[in-house]
């Protein structure tokens, strides 16, 4: 069901080389920008008509217009069962709690007297989100895009999620229930590569965005790509995956459930167990059998993804090694289920999340720890972040000196601009001091 990769016995290759040894799924954004192109410039030249016609043509849904009326959020909010309700409640709290915490404050540094420097903090004018509506619903990941977006004092906030076909060409109810009890009023019925073009080019019905964020499929992260410098982006998100290290002290039966807990995304999903105990793999073996037979979605999600290239149990003949494993890994989600789990968490330096010990799975983080679960995927732990608060703020420098603070560093302007063979760079001071450098104090 799963493969062994035996790492034991010779030293652990350095950088690119162990990571080339490690399972990855496959996932060709650059092959996909070609066939999304076409449709992103169709929405800018036809706008909502484009849409319309591409909803009929992926979706199998007939629209009348493309945003979605006031009156459907009211009414899905109003039809949601009360424990969703009360769950997803629970989950924009929490959250709300983390991210309001990430807010920065504008800070001003005295350089030198009369010379200051103040790093300003300012949101990001308007977002557009995207909430998948394929395999499963994602009311979560509208919270999670939603709440750090909100916080960070964003102005104008939309989404769009796919027309779903059983429900009248509305996105999914659980979707539009979301939206409602975050204050999220302008929503679209709109998925795909088109979906992050309407935010793109804007049309008829929809302002264009200044950002898009929000995971989806390899057309909405290849459309991401296409429109990236025209519009800010979080990440192209590649296909989800965990990564465990463990040791013999972890419990097989919550090891097992945490692979499979993030098999039944999607059949192209990642499940990697690193561990130096081949007890421990054994018996995870064992149970991922007895599990798998029980859970839903068998066939088309969790067998796949298991049995895929982008999963496999990874020995080690060590924890230091297992650490070296899942730092050239990056995984987006880490689990650490080892003795002294959160000193061995400290010490990892590349994962979109860290989740430390037996009771903070995965599935924790997911919707109610408070963390974020927009995280970095495909290795790219290693130099990015997952959504937060910052992720929609821009760090302007506000530049104020005197004309004495100044007058002190002239000369240093000018021999800097003229060793890089940029003269008038020298002569925009000297012209504020009849021509001439000031001598320095």
């Amino acid at each position: 069901m799963i493969s062994r990769i035996d790492l034991r016995g010779d030293a652990l290759p350095e950088g690119g080389a162990l990571r080339d040894l490690l399972p990855r799924a496959e996932f060709d954004v650059e092959a996909a920008l070609e066939k999304v192109r076409p449709i992103c410039e169709d929405v800018h030249h036809r706008g909502d008509a484009a849409l319309v016609e591409y909803a009929e043509k992926f979706d199998g849904v007939e629209l009348t217009h493309v945003r979605v009326p006031a009156e459907a959020l009211a009414e899905a909010l109003e039809q949601l069962d009360p424990a969703v309700r009360a769950a997803l409640e629970e989950s924009i709290r929490r959250a709300r709690i983390v991210h309001r915490a990430q807010r920065r404050t504008t800070h001003t540094t005295q350089v030198v007297p009369g010379g200051t420097v103040t790093e300003k903090w300012i949101p990001v004018q308007r977002v557009g989100l995207y909430a998948p509506g394929g395999r499963s619903v994602y009311p979560s990941s509208v919270i999670m895009n939603a709440v750090p977006a909100q916080e960070a004092g964003v102005e104008s906030v939309a989404l769009a999620s796919p027309p779903q076909k059983e429900f009248g060409g509305l996105p999914h109810p659980t979707i539009l229930a979301a939206c409602a009890l975050l204050g999220v009023d302008e929503v679209y019925a709109a998925g795909g590569a088109q979906a992050v073009a309407m935010f793109a080019y804007g049309t008829e019905s929809c302002a264009p965005a200044n950002m898009v964020t929000g995971p989806g499929n390899i057309w909405v992260a290849a459309a991401k790509r296409y429109f990236t410098g025209r519009i800010g982006i979080d990440a192209e998100a590649g296909p989800t995956e965990i990564a465990i290290l463990a040791d013999s002290t972890a419990d097989p039966v919550h090891v097992a459930a945490d692979l499979i807990s993030q098999a039944e995304h999607d059949p192209m999903a990642a499940a990697v167990l690193v561990t130096d105990s081949e007890e421990l793999a054994e018996a995870t073996e064992a149970e991922l059998k007895t599990q798998v037979a029980a859970t839903k979605h068998i066939d088309d999600r969790v067998v796949p993804a298991l049995a895929g290239k982008q999963s496999a149990i990874v020995l080690v003949s060590d924890l230091e090694d297992g650490l070296k494993v899942v730092d050239a890994y990056g995984a987006e989600h880490l689990e650490i289920q080892t003795a002294d789990a959160a000193a061995r968490a400290d010490r990892v330096r590349n994962a979109g999340a860290i989740f430390i010990g037996p009771w903070a799975p995965v599935s924790l983080g997911d919707y109610c720890a408070g963390s974020n679960h927009v995280l970095p995927t495909g290795g790219c732990a290693c130099h990015s972040s997952g959504l937060s608060v910052q992720s929609f703020l821009r760090g302007v420098h506000i530049v104020d000196y005197t004309r004495d603070a100044l007058a002190e560093v002239t000369h240093h302007v000018v021999t800097l601009a003229e060793a890089e063979d940029l003269p008038a760079h020298g002569a925009a001071l000297k012209a504020r001091f009849g021509w001439k450098v000031p001598e320095s104090k």
